[in-house]
This record gives C-alpha cells, sequence and structure tokens, in this order.
C-alpha cells in the first residue's frame, strides 16, 4: 500500500491485529493508545512485519491529545491516508449496576473517542481531498443486548454519527470516505480487562473469532467503497433479525444472553480493569478463548470476494447461453 495508517486502540485485539494487517501490505502505522508495554509489543509486530511504526501515547476521550497524536504522525511519517477509529471500553453489568462516572467514561472512550479521531482526521484529509476513515463497529451497533448498556449506547451512537457525517461529505462532494465494519464476537483480551459485575467471569457471547479476522475486514473496508461492511454469520443474523423481528430479539435476548456473556468460572475478587487507566503489561491481540474461536467465516468470504463470484457466475451463464 505505501500508506501512512493511524489506528487507535492499537495496544490489544483487534487493533493490534489490523495494525500487523496493515504493516503487511507495506503501510507504515501510528499506533495510538494509552498503554505503553501494549504499545511497545505492537510496534514490535509491525516492524517484525516489515514495516514503520510510531508509538503515541495517548486517550482518546481527550481531543486535544488525539489531534496532536495526528500532528506528530504527519510530522514523522507523512500525510495520513487512512486513520481506523478502534479504541474501546466497556462496562460487564445491569444498568442499574453502572455509575454515572463509568458510564460516562464508556461514552467518552467508545463514542467521543470516534467522534474525536474522526475530527482529526478530517481536519488533515478534508483540505487534501483524500483519505479514508474506518469505523470499527459491532453487531451491537443495530442491536444491544443485556449487559453492556454503556457499549451498546456508544456504537449505535458511533452508527448515527458516522451517516450523518457521510451526508455532509456528499454534499460537499468531498472525496474523503467513510466506512464502517460490523464485527462479530471476538477473542480479544478485552473480556479480561473490562469492568465487570458479574457473578462469573465475562466471554463473548459464542460463536467466537479470531481478531486476525476483523483485521482483515478493516484492511478490505479501507480499499473498497463499500459503505459498510458485515463480518460474520452471527453479526449478519443479528442486524437483520432485529430488522425483521425485534420484539423477538428483545425476549430472546433476555432470556439467554444473561449466560451466554459468562463463562462458568466464577468471577476473581482481585479483578483489575483498564476504565479508566491501563493495566501493566502487554495484553497482546489473543485473549484467552483460541480453542474455541473460529479463524474464518464462509460469509466474510462470500462477502469480500463477491465481484469475483458474480463476475464467474456471469462467465459462466454466459457460456451456458452460447452452447445453447
Amino acid at each position: 500500500m505505501g500508506q501512512i495508517v493511524v489506528v487507535t486502540g492499537a495496544s490489544s485485539g483487534v487493533g493490534r491485529a489490523a495494525a500487523v494487517a496493515f504493516a503487511r501490505e507495506g503501510a507504515q502505522v501510528g499506533l495510538v493508545a494509552r498503554g505503553r508495554a501494549g504499545l511497545d509489543g505492537a510496534r514490535r509486530d509491525v516492524e517484525a512485519a516489515g514495516s514503520r511504526a510510531l508509538v503515541v501515547e495517548a486517550d482518546v476521550a481527550d481531543a486535544q491529545a488525539l489531534d496532536a497524536a495526528a500532528g506528530w504522525v504527519e510530522q514523522e511519517l507523512g500525510p495520513i491516508d487512512v486513520w481506523v477509529n478502534n479504541a474501546m471500553v466497556t462496562v460487564f453489568a445491569p444498568f442499574d449496576q453502572i455509575g454515572p462516572e463509568e458510564f460516562r467514561r464508556v461514552t467518552e472512550v467508545t463514542y467521543l473517542g470516534f467522534v474525536y479521531g474522526t475530527m482529526a482526521a478530517l481536519k488533515r484529509m478534508k483540505p487534501r481531498d483524500r483519505g479514508t476513515i474506518v469505523q470499527v463497529g459491532s453487531a451491537l451497533a443495530y442491536r444491544g443486548i443485556p449487559l453492556q448498556s454503556a457499549y451498546c449506547g456508544a456504537k449505535h451512537a458511533i452508527q448515527g454519527f458516522n451517516e450523518s457525517l457521510r451526508c455532509e461529505l456528499l454534499h460537499d462532494g468531498s472525496n474523503v470516505r467513510l466506512t464502517m465494519v460490523q464485527l462479530p464476537a471476538l477473542n480479544t483480551p478485552q473480556f479480561d480487562h473490562c469492568r465487570s459485575r458479574m457473578p462469573r467471569q465475562p466471554q463473548p457471547v459464542p460463536p467466537i473469532f479470531q481478531p486476525e479476522l476483523a483485521a482483515a475486514a478493516i484492511l478490505w473496508a479501507a480499499k473498497h467503497a463499500r459503505r459498510e461492511v458485515y463480518v460474520g454469520g452471527p453479526t449478519v443474523e443479528a442486524i437483520v433479525g432485529d430488522k425483521l423481528a425485534s420484539g423477538l430479539a428483545d425476549r430472546y435476548l433476555a432470556n439467554t444472553n444473561f449466560e451466554a456473556q459468562q463463562t462458568p468460572e466464577p468471577a476473581d475478587p482481585d479483578r483489575t480493569d483498564n476504565l479508566f487507566e491501563p493495566l501493566a503489561g502487554d495484553p497482546g491481540a489473543h485473549g484467552r478463548f483460541d480453542d474455541r474461536s473460529r479463524p474464518h467465516s464462509i460469509q466474510w468470504w462470500l462477502t469480500s470476494n463477491r465481484d469475483a463470484i458474480l463476475t464467474a457466475a456471469g462467465g459462466v451463464l454466459a457460456a451456458a447461453g452460447l452452447r445453447k
């Protein structure tokens, strides 16, 4: 690609995997996150993939810090071609057990962090009339589930914000592109690092996919003009199912998703979390569910190869017509 890419939340999980995916394509990557150990680990991963990384310690909830991070990336690496908003925090708890300061913090990082990142990117991309902003979303941007009201609210907000901004860019005739990638449940370290008040350890709602699948989709979305992409069959099922039968989905999730978001293991009474401060150590890209996680998705293969499949199908039909 030979591009300059910025990834927020790059120290772990999807952000870490995405940074490596871009590096393998030849992009230089600005790595933005709070935790220095995770950032240094991400830098080593990017360099091992054969590219250059710039480590930027910044909290995405701080608009000025994020704008300064964008300026530093452009000074050190060059004009930003792709900006990936990905950073998140969450609280697993019933709504009435979440304090106002906790809800605010999730909103500031998981929603306003995307807004501030988009501001920083657009400030530089719009005058050049080029660039791509990738919003890392979730099936939960359309379908809320119990125990994650703050996170679901933030993802829904990103969806609405992104649509509004896209309309404005179209009105202005801008060539800056927006895309949103809606992801399924993923095997990332967040389930060991999030704040939780559940009686047992948090887990992704099965089926679970590896973060490299998400990274591949983010890379693909940055290259193509699709306004939005769904990743994984469960994402399609959740979004389409909610549109067709939202009341039925309410009852199904109420009956199943308290259990589905917890492992059989009791919660650690000494559990720490990254809601307000980064945890020590390098978390890596993967969580602890490798043995239950899928590296591939048939739905995503069909989506990402749609044009080639349609072309091949058209060729077969044309050949069949000629034989007649």
